[in-house]
């Protein structure tokens, strides 16, 4: 038996002022085949899971490439053929192939293409035919467009926000596609559009509970898979929106009942899913007013790399630094000039810094400040579920008792060590800001006193209809109040 694996994964704003390059992917992951490391990252699990099985059960695994950037604005179209090209490439010369499995965001759009994934599955599904099994994992915060449903037999996508389960996901797309190939399952597919845009956070209810209830249906009764499709709502293309997908052991009436109960119970939840946001005065005054041990921590959505956002706003370590608040810490700051010059000066120096503000009119105004240089990391890293996130060099800088963690390398605050691999304790302050939506979650909730989301008025806009999409499929939820949820079609059933 013998089966392709490749990866490549961003997620687009097609909004930010930040291009994406193939150089983004370069500093991103850009692994040739043999060349990705045995950990998984966010969209590389089904080749960690793959290559591990393969080496058990004694069949066959031919590597593609791998490449991931940073989310951040449109993919240059050079840069997408080449990588498309480069997999396709690999994957005719891995044929005859039993199966194919890919790791995928979900959300990418590149100068022509608005569904990057569809365009690869639909040109893979040419090169293979219409018999052997291709399936792919990807982020639920994606576009389930009907040229995936069409050229795909299997899609899982992961279950939780914070996404802490993409190994756990791959391992079951692994699974399902050796027993299809087995003959030991036909998959059907089933899908509800809800006709809505919204934000999913799985840390409260009441996802919380519906994320339980959908894993506990999953085998039984035919039901090999159930996928929430949250959508990413900062992407102005057609097929937005969040879906229920059913796949079923050649059951599709009970998938399509199954799908459309979920689908039409997550509509009734429209409005309910997200936590209120906060302005940044609120969230500081509550923060300094709540009693307890452990920090407050305020998570800023609206500038979070994770979604496309510079993640260099000043809006709230301003205030933090106006109201001459002690025991505050904020990461991450995305400013590699002022890492240069901190690096310059070096350690426990004290200098003038000019810092963040940079990217946009929504980063606000840069700050302007003699601060201590407290610690530098040269190729500083955080943990993400057991994968490893780079922050390039690192500087963490103090001013009156604000302290700031500065980076290079553009990315969303997810691991503790963000902050302690900086030399500060996040268990030890009063206040940590994180720019991050709710990946933060997994390892900041444990030690927080009280979790708090602010709206900075950053480049990522809280409420969706201020996004100022062109080319939606309407209506659409909250866009439109006659939107209507129901059934679509399912492309190769």
């Amino acid at each position: 038996m013998r089966l392709f694996v490749a990866s490549v994964a961003t997620e687009t704003n097609t909004f930010s002022p930040i291009p994406t390059s193939l150089d983004s992917f370069r500093e991103g992951l850009f692994a040739r085949p043999g060349e990705h490391p045995e950990r998984a990252t966010l969209c590389t699990a089904p080749l960690t899971v793959a290559r591990r099985r393969a080496k058990q059960e004694g069949w066959t695994l031919v590597e593609g490439s791998c490449f991931w950037a940073e989310p951040a604005g449109t993919v240059a179209r050079a840069a997408w053929e080449a990588m498309r090209d480069e997999i396709l490439d690999q994957l005719k010369a891995a044929l005859p192939l039993d199966g194919v499995l890919l790791g995928l965001h979900g959300a990418m759009v590149a100068d022509g293409y608005d569904d990057c994934e569809g365009d690869l599955i639909g040109r893979a599904r040419r090169l293979v035919g219409p018999k052997v099994p291709i399936a792919f994992e990807h982020d639920p915060h994606s576009h389930l467009t009907q040229a995936r449903l069409a050229g795909a037999d299997l899609i899982i996508s992961f279950k939780e926000f914070p996404h802490t389960d993409f190994v756990e996901r791959a391992e079951e797309l692994v699974d399902l596609t050796l027993r299809m190939i087995r003959g030991e399952i036909k998959p059907v597919k089933s899908v509800f559009d809800c006709r809505m845009i919204a934000s999913f956070p799985t840390t409260l209810q009441p996802m919380r509970g519906f994320v339980d209830r959908i894993k506990a249906l999953e085998g039984r009764k035919g039901v090999l898979s159930i996928s929430i499709t949250h959508c990413f709502p900062y992407a102005d293309v057609p097929e937005l929106g969040a879906k229920i997908l059913v796949i079923t052991d050649d059951r599709k009436a009970e998938g399509d009942a199954l799908a459309s109960a979920l689908g039409m119970e997550l509509w009734g939840m429209r409005g309910r899913t997200t936590p209120p946001f906060l302005t940044p005065d609120e969230a500081i005054d509550t923060a300094l007013s709540t009693p307890g041990d452990g920090p407050v921590v305020i998570a800023d959505p609206s500038d979070n790399a994770g979604g496309g956002a510079p993640s260099d706003s000043t809006v709230i370590l301003r205030r933090l630094i106006e109201r001459k608040v002690e025991g505050a810490a904020l990461a991450p700051l995305w400013d590699p000039m002022a890492v240069r010059f901190c690096f310059d000066a070096g350690e426990g120096a004290r200098l003038r810094l000019r810092f963040g503000g940079k990217t946009a009119p929504s980063s606000g105004l840069p700050i302007d400040a003699e601060v201590t240089v407290t610690k530098l990391v040269r190729g500083a890293t955080q943990d993400f579920a057991g994968s490893t996130v780079p922050l390039g060099d690192a500087a963490a800088i103090r001013l009156g008792g604000v302290e700031v963690v500065l980076i290079s390398q553009r990315t969303q605050a997810l691991g503790r060590d963000l902050f302690s691999g900086l030399g500060i304790d996040p268990s030890q302050r009063r206040i940590i800001v994180v720019k991050s939506t709710n990946h933060f979650h997994a390892a900041f909730g444990p030690i927080a006193r009280q979790v708090l989301y602010v709206d900075s008025g950053g480049s990522i806009p809280r409420d969706h209809r201020q996004v100022p999409y062109t080319r939606l499929q309407r209506p659409i939820w909250p866009l439109d109040e006659n939107a209507r949820p129901g059934l679509v079609a399912d492309g190769r059933g």
